[in-house]
């Protein structure tokens, strides 16, 4: 085989990947490894960077053992992550952002919701910057975050040397650079990318004033476009634990969902970047729909100039939890031990074996609906995102009944993966109604994989849904960074076009079936109207009782 070939690393929520491709965008092999996290009380969720930075080498590591493919023949490399906040001393090293005091655990999780009370309290202040986050900061963003560290480990906040953004983290460990990705610190640090600077008045208003009298030196100084070279590439250091060569350009870096969207949007070539919606279906869930021009959608984060496809603004959406959701709803079933025990027979995890039992039962993969009775599932698990940007919301479960075995899991389980639907479904209405009109998603991660998933997303979400050839758009996107940083494409939409190629498609179901999502579309919002309603009420009454 002859090169050129680009390398692409994925650092989800609970694993770091990596994948070799060719100039064409195929995927040559692929691999994974886990990755630590520790979970704590009060909605907490940490991390340790050398963790993570290990995975990763060694994923990278195996895929070039698995091809055999001379590391000279390694033309770029691109890193995306999950937005989680990284912090690091003085001397470069952990700094530990638990209460517990562990260097070891120096990553706030982006699914961390321990500032909610900063994020509040940002939003009370109602800075024209949070317009650009769709009106309400979340805690998931990293300027509660920080707040949060200033406030509640003051010393360690004061002496940090840097606070990076993983992806950022990513390329400072493989480079030395300092330099941050546009699209991290305009979708995650309200960089606003349109006027290339920060707010210093926000800084000032919500706590955090010290960031800016340095001038942003820990927070970043040079922000440049996803896929531009950083500094002389691959470090010695870096190359040799990652088995590569040194010097091998490395491109800025992405937010894991925006490297799904990258490799996604761009293969529907008639349509074009700004007619199809990315869709990214992991742990969270992501929506990110590009357009020419900014449009301010309440509760759907952005606009974002550039932080995606260069020189288009983008919408984000999200969903933060989704597969975490699908995933609580399963291990907490009480016939997951049977399903278990039915997946291992089958060589399958639990969830692949759902998914192909309920395709068994349902050829015609729309009638799959059927399935979840009239079991209807809110999965605010961890909160709503998008549309209703509101963090303290919760689950909803209705038409339980006292059935205890697989039937009634799988039933569950289809009523999950719905709900996650109609959370989809909800963003397009919210975008729609704001000219925000995509007329197809193209959808990666790893729900993604399966045809009776992207046929129930395209009948619960009311939109037809796109595949790729690529089996990994997340780690293709990644890719393409490395693909522009080394000039072999001088930009990422010249990558969008040659690198990403449509593969299939689903479109929504009619007739009957439209019906009864329709129907179970409504009992969905109704069941979340009466989850705040009572919210508030009761809300009101501890005021009340406190007064």
């Amino acid at each position: 085989m002859t090169g050129p070939y680009f390398v692409g690393v994925d650092v989800g929520t609970g694993s770091a990947r990596a994948g070799l491709f060719d100039a064409a965008g195929t995927l040559l092999a692929s691999r994974k490894r886990d990755i630590q996290m520790w979970r704590d009380a009060g909605d907490i969720a940490e991390q340790s960077s050398d963790d993570i930075w290990a995975a990763v080498c060694h994923a990278v590591q195996d895929v070039m053992a698995q091809t055999g493919i001379d590391p000279e023949q390694v033309a770029g490399l691109g890193f995306d992550a999950a937005c989680s906040l990284v912090m690091l001393d003085a001397q470069m090293q952990p700094l530990s952002v638990s209460l517990t005091g562990d260097a070891a655990r120096n990553v706030m999780v982006w699914m961390d919701h321990r500032a909610m009370d900063q994020a509040a309290r940002i939003n009370a202040t109602g800075h024209s910057v949070l317009d650009y986050v769709g009106g309400r900061i979340s805690p998931e963003m990293q300027t509660p975050k920080l707040l949060w560290l200033k406030e509640n480990l003051p010393d360690s906040f004061a002496s940090a040397g840097q606070f990076f953004d993983l992806p950022d983290f990513l390329t400072w460990a493989a480079t030395g650079s300092l330099t941050r990705s546009a699209c991290t610190v305009a979708c995650k640090w309200t960089y606003l990318a349109h006027e290339d600077r920060w707010d210093s008045s926000y800084f000032h208003q919500i706590g955090l004033e010290e960031l800016a009298e340095e001038d942003y030196a820990r927070i970043g100084q040079t922000i440049v476009a996803p896929g531009s070279p950083l500094g002389r590439g691959l470090t010695k250091e870096a190359a040799k634990s990652l088995g590569l060569r040194p010097g091998t350009p490395v491109g800025a870096g992405l937010i894991d969902a925006h490297a799904g969207g990258i490799g996604t949007v761009g293969a529907d070539r008639d349509a074009g970047a700004e007619a199809t919606m990315a869709y990214v279906f992991g742990t969270s869930a992501c929506t990110m729909a590009s357009s020419a021009e900014a449009h301010f959608v309440p509760g759907v984060w952005g606009p974002y100039y550039s932080a995606m496809v260069p020189g288009l603004w983008l919408s984000e959406g999200g969903q933060s939890a989704a597969g975490e959701a699908i995933a609580h709803l399963i291990a907490t079933h009480p016939a997951r031990a049977e399903a278990k025990s039915l997946a291992d027979d089958a060589g399958q995890s639990i969830q692949s074996f759902l998914l192909c039992e309920a395709q068994r039962r349902c050829p015609d993969l729309s009638s799959a609906v059927t399935l979840a009775g009239a079991r209807i599932i809110v999965p605010d698990f961890l909160g709503n995102r998008a549309p209703h940007a509101d963090p303290h919301a919760t689950a909803v479960v209705s038409g339980l009944t006292l059935a205890a075995d697989f039937e009634d899991m799988l039933a569950t389980y289809v009523a999950g993966v719905l709900g996650v639907g109609y959370g989809l479904r909800q963003i397009i209405e919210a975008q729609h109604a704001h000219n925000v009109a995509p007329r197809a998603l193209v959808i990666s991660g790893g729900a993604g994989e399966s045809d009776m998933m992207k046929q129930l997303m395209a009948d619960a979400g009311g939109l037809p849904i796109l595949s790729t050839t690529c089996p990994e758009p997340v780690l293709l996107g990644a890719a393409m960074l490395g693909a522009v940083a080394s000039g072999h494409h001088a930009t990422l939409q010249d990558c969008m076009d040659s690198m990403s190629h449509i593969g299939a498609r689903f479109d929504p179901a009619g007739g009957h079936i439209a019906a009864q999502h329709n129907l179970r579309f409504a009992a969905y919002q109704s069941l979340q109207e009466v989850e705040r309603d009572l919210r508030a009420r009761l809300a009101k009454l501890d005021e009340a009782e406190r007064a």
